[in-house]
């Protein structure tokens, strides 16, 4: 009996995904999650999750090169992207990542159903639009990273609004000075949960390191982490 984690914030797409797997894979266990934090929560509670379908743009979820590092802290479960964004960019940047697979959202649902079971199956998964693009195109160029994550700035409001609530909680920590392994103890969760939240923290902050994340973290004020 597999065992699927569907994180999406859209509560319709969930159910819509939940019918589409639960009608074509029989004895399927489905997991729900509306945000990151309920995606790390579940992969640290539950004894095994074989598939964790995520939306890219859920919050908590700032960019996705976040996911090596969730890929990292929990190598047998395989992870896929569903997204509306068909771009060949993206596509190309999840399997750079070593994501096992990418759907996107205006496929039917036979297709979905069909990607779903090959990465199952321990396979690699991308539509098949990614081979319909323009002869001539050459090796795709992944874009390096933006500007924004390479230069030494202040944390606004906008930032703070983006994280989550246990990111809120876990950068508290880190602004006092916490390691994460005194996190992890004071969340009561896995140092390895702790790790992911950091390094969310640390890519949406554009810190390279945790030092310089905690020269960021000077400029923002503790009691606005509520």
């Amino acid at each position: 009996m597999y065992r699927i984690v569907i994180a999406d914030d859209h509560g319709l797409y969930r159910f819509g995904l939940r019918l589409a797997l639960t009608a074509g894979i029989p004895g399927v266990e489905i997991f729900d999650a509306a945000c990151f934090d309920a995606v790390v929560s579940l992969l640290e509670q539950q004894a095994s999750i074989d598939l964790a379908i995520l939306d890219l743009n859920m919050p908590g979820l700032f960019h996705q090169e976040l996911l090596g590092d969730v890929l990292s802290a929990y190598p047998n479960t395989r992870f896929a992207i569903v997204s509306a964004d068909d771009s060949r960019a993206e596509i190309l940047k999840a399997l750079s990542i070593g994501l096992h697979g990418y759907i996107v959202k205006s496929q039917k649902d036979e297709e979905v159903l069909f990607a779903v079971n090959e990465i199952l199956a321990g396979r690699i998964y991308v539509p098949a639009l990614l081979s319909r693009t323009s002869a001539g195109q050459g090796q795709h160029q992944i874009s390096p990273p933006s500007q924004r994550s390479l230069v030494r700035r202040r944390v606004g409001a906008s930032d703070l609004d983006r994280l989550t609530s246990r990111q809120k909680d876990v950068l508290k920590l880190m602004a006092e000075g916490y390691s994460n392994k005194e996190i992890a103890r004071s969340l009561d969760i896995a140092e390895a949960t702790t790790k992911i939240h950091v390094a969310a923290i640390m890519r949406e902050l554009g810190a390279r390191n945790r030092t310089e994340a905690a020269v960021l973290l000077q400029s923002w004020p503790l009691k606005n982490a509520t």
